[in-house]
């Protein structure tokens, strides 16, 4: 179901409308024909690059909201003791049938079934925007299980320069809270500065916060670019891509979809 999207005036955020994101739909999403393929093609610098920065090899790191493990196959590879989390059963069972080398278990982020200061990391791959509810006892969870100057290393869609400019223009329709449509609740893009106050205010400190998916998020927020974007966003022609690794880099700081944020537990 295609998204629509709100702004949401007293929270700073937009509020995106389609799909219920709940275990069924994630296991509907990342079900796939070739599993064990889908894994361990995934060779992305950005997740081992930023790994390595923060977190020495063979340090324990857990990425809490899994999804089909890809992260957990690339990091396991390069020598980190990486275990991974979800609660889309059908999705964890998959990968403990066709990689069972790798640790991955069902469980819930906001309750996770873990001692409290046993990892030196922890991932959240665009996880915590998906809980209409807010992410409080995710967030709470993240501080528990790292040691201490643990990294918590985490993906959140977040509000651009442009997202700011169109709301401040009212081109998205107001969100009114107690909407009917709650049920239909998919994600939110959050406030940066929000996220770094609250995670500030519970024991962690920022090290960095850096927008990204400039590409994604200018294709997202104009429509009449919507189409030639695409194109360019689905070709897998290394001229293409090439063009489109510039475009990202250009337009991250205005247009970036997604922010990564870092933070040590202090």
């Amino acid at each position: 179901m295609p998204k629509k999207k709100y702004y949401d005036k007293v929270n700073k955020r937009l509020v995106y409308i389609g799909s219920h994101a709940d275990e069924s739909f994630w296991d509907q999403h990342w079900d796939t024909n070739d599993f064990k393929k889908a894994i361990q093609r995934n060779f992305d610098p950005f997740v081992t690059g930023h790994t390595k920065k923060y977190i020495k090899k063979g340090g324990r790191i857990l990425e809490g909201g899994c999804g089909i493990g890809q992260n957990v196959y690339l990091l396991n590879k390069h020598s980190y003791d990486i275990v991974g989390i979800d609660y889309a059963q059908k999705t964890v069972d998959k990968i403990n049938t066709y990689v069972p080398e790798l640790d991955v278990r069902l469980g819930d982020v906001r309750a996770l079934p873990f001692e409290s200061n046993g990892f030196d990391g922890y991932w959240s791959f665009g996880v915590i925007e998906h809980f209409y509810n807010g992410y409080d006892e995710i967030m709470l969870e993240m501080h528990r299980v790292l040691k201490q100057k643990g990294v918590l290393l985490m993906t959140v869609p977040t509000m651009s320069l442009l997202k700011k400019l169109k709301a401040k223009k009212g081109l998205y329709p107001q969100w009114v809270d107690g909407s009917s449509q709650i049920e239909q609740f998919y994600q939110f893009a959050l406030d940066s500065t929000s996220i770094i106050e609250k995670f500030e205010s519970n024991g962690f400190k920022l090290l960095t916060a850096k927008p990204i998916s400039g590409f994604k998020g200018l294709k997202d927020e104009v429509a009449c670019l919507r189409k030639p974007m695409q194109f360019l966003f689905s070709s897998q022609f290394l001229l293409f891509r090439v063009v489109k690794k510039i475009i990202d880099k250009l337009t991250r700081r205005f247009s970036g979809h997604t922010t990564l944020f870092v933070f040590r537990k202090i």
